[in-house]
């Protein structure tokens, strides 16, 4: 992974950080590395996730997964960090398997996806920590369900992703099911490069291996200076603009596949920031089609924000065919891949030259090596910048207020949280 932040310096846009200002900054980065390493090698709650190319064994995954393997269909169930660090390695890559990521209770939703498949030769990973997420568990039974009216024993067809105990560890072990651990240590939303977002990489025949080696290069880049590695110059500039007035960070991937990377950046800098009045707010985003919805705002809406491209160096190509239309015969001397890069170029610069700060992060195609660099660096880029917050980067005080509100709502306990919804004002304006 490398970055590029030369289009957030004072010199460039407003709001900037000027390199006298990053220099400084680097002191405070120095320092940050060595608690994180500190808690690496700890292996404390939170930073052990940055352990995790060194402690996933991918022949674990590959065997627990063996009796599905043969799946034309994967139903991953599970919500926020056990679905979208998942999603986003199998939405990048190709595979006959299809895989469908039940991340919401919606019924009519849940129900087009189950009668759309046939359920013969699917399969399904379900993925809670507790084993008592209520949407995880809710979405489960309904599947299960659907596999028994299909007349498919779902006890064949089923792997389960979760902690030591709970309910879904007892039923793996009722029903004799392959179950693989979440890792201790290891918030959801940084646990894309452990069973939990490799079960389904594993299923569509993606190679874990090269996962793991890429976030672990990656890891090696870590060191005691923003200027000499890319996942604390991106933590640590996304830290400093937002300190200068950036509060909202627009993520925009430049290839399709890796349109679904910003829903999982959204959830990883969110809930690891969002706390004591701190973090910016991400925006997902997708070059080039945001350009003609959102670029409007970025480039003369309000100066309170950043964007961040993440772009490819090389990939698939297609030439444009000719054309007699004399205004567009410019095209048929270009390329498809041509015509991305020029339009990402041209919104960068569309950007620099209203003052606006952007930031490029590369890779060098979209590929499991490439998929794991990205992940990693995106992870220490997040772990850094609650460092320089002084936030609990690993904790979600309002996530959990928020469960135990719904399972009070739905007569699961007796939660004071349940109680605050009565409280709600109300100021109706009906037909």
């Amino acid at each position: 992974m490398n970055v590029d932040i030369g289009n957030a310096l004072a010199s460039v846009a407003s709001p900037g950080v000027s390199r006298e200002s990053l220099e400084r900054l680097d002191e405070q980065v120095a320092a940050a590395h060595e608690r994180i390493e500190h808690g690496m090698e700890n292996r404390e709650h939170g930073y052990e996730a940055l352990n995790l190319p060194q402690r996933t064994d991918p022949d674990e995954i590959q065997a627990a997964v063996e009796p599905i393997a043969d799946a034309d269909v994967l139903f991953t169930v599970g919500i926020g960090g056990s679905s979208l660090g998942a999603a986003t390695i199998t939405n990048a890559l190709e595979s006959e398997t299809e895989t469908i990521f039940l991340d919401n209770v919606d019924p009519e939703w849940i129900t087009s996806h189950l009668e759309r498949v046939s359920l013969e030769n699917a399969a399904v990973n379900v993925v809670s920590r507790s084993g008592t997420t209520a949407e995880t568990l809710a979405n489960f039974l309904v599947v299960r369900e659907a596999f028994e009216s299909a007349g498919v024993d779902w006890t064949e067809r089923t792997i389960v992703t979760t902690g030591e105990a709970g309910p879904l560890r007892e039923l793996a072990d009722r029903h004799d099911l392959p179950a693989l651990k979440v890792p201790d240590g290891v918030p959801g939303r940084f646990s894309a490069l452990s069973a939990v977002g490799m079960v389904a990489a594993a299923v569509c025949g993606h190679d874990l291996e090269a996962l793991l080696a890429g976030a672990a290069a990656e890891a090696e880049t870590l060191s005691g200076s923003l200027f000499e590695c890319p996942a604390y110059a991106y933590g640590a500039t996304a830290y400093a603009l937002d300190e200068r007035g950036a509060g909202v960070n627009a993520m925009m991937p430049y290839a399709e596949s890796l349109e679904t990377s910003a829903e999982w950046f959204a959830q990883l800098w969110a809930e690891s920031l969002g706390k004591d009045d701190l973090g910016q707010t991400p925006v997902r985003a997708l070059g080039v089609t945001d350009q003609h919805s959102q670029l409007q705002l970025y480039r003369a809406g309000p100066r309170d924000k950043v964007v961040t491209f993440v772009t490819t160096q090389e990939g698939t190509d297609r030439q444009i065919p000719d054309t007699d239309v004399a205004e567009l015969s410019y095209l048929g001397d270009a390329t498809l891949g041509e015509l991305l890069a020029a339009e990402l170029e041209a919104t960068e610069a569309s950007l620099a030259a209203a003052g606006r700060p952007n930031v490029r992060i590369e890779i060098e195609r979209v590929d499991e090596y490439e998929l794991g660099s990205l992940l990693y660096g995106l992870e220490a880029a997040c772990v850094l910048a609650g460092e320089l917050y002084g936030v609990n980067t690993f904790e979600q005080p309002a996530v959990e207020w928020a469960k135990k509100a719904t399972r009070g709502l739905l007569g699961g306990g007796e939660f004071e949280e349940a109680e605050a919804v009565a409280d709600k004002t109300e100021l109706r304006v009906e037909r």
